[in-house]
């Protein structure tokens, strides 16, 4: 749906990376080789959203680092229709609450990247019935249109496990 409301592809792949997470950052660069884009068709992107208001940037160096502008008036609006587009609300509502005994849910991997890789990972802490998760994961793949890994640890694997990620989003919290 917002690829159709959204015809820059650049653009939308820009709104994932930046408003699905709201620590991504990143260089023009770096972007062109992620997105497999010239610099031109990125910085074009870059500069118009920017220009709303949308990112900030800092020059470091010879450098630019953009980042969404979580002060922007429409950041969270837009952060959930991006989140709406990739299916994380259908995940907490058909998972994380039907699961009971979950004190929080993380989104990890490429989507806490900023990357649409098409694989949603969740990191769930809490007791939880395995086999019961699988069956509501089956379920949440055909709504979201998207694979969906997950993985259960209790409370005391949870620092070690967010460090290993490297990038995580807490998407619940009990």
């Amino acid at each position: 749906m917002l690829d159709t409301l959204i015809t820059s592809k650049t653009r939308l792949r820009l709104l994932l990376k930046f408003f699905t997470n709201s620590k991504s950052s990143a260089y023009l660069r770096g972007l062109a080789d992620e997105f497999g884009e010239s610099t031109n068709a990125i910085r074009l992107e870059l500069n118009n959203l920017s220009k709303a208001g949308l990112l900030t940037y800092a020059e470091n160096g010879r450098t630019v680092e953009y980042k969404a502008n979580t002060t922007h008036p429409l950041y969270n609006e837009i952060s959930s229709i991006v989140h709406k587009y990739l299916g994380l609300d259908k995940i907490v509502e058909q998972i994380v609450h039907k699961l009971g005994k979950v004190q929080e849910a993380y989104l990890v991997g490429d989507y806490a990247k900023g990357l649409d890789s098409g694989t949603i990972e969740l990191l769930i802490v809490g007791e939880i019935d395995k086999e019961y998760l699988q069956k509501l994961i089956s379920k949440a793949k055909t709504i979201v249109k998207r694979n969906i890994k997950a993985k259960v640890i209790c409370e005391s694997e949870k620092e070690q496990s967010l460090q290993h990620n490297g990038h995580y989003m807490l998407l619940w919290k009990e």
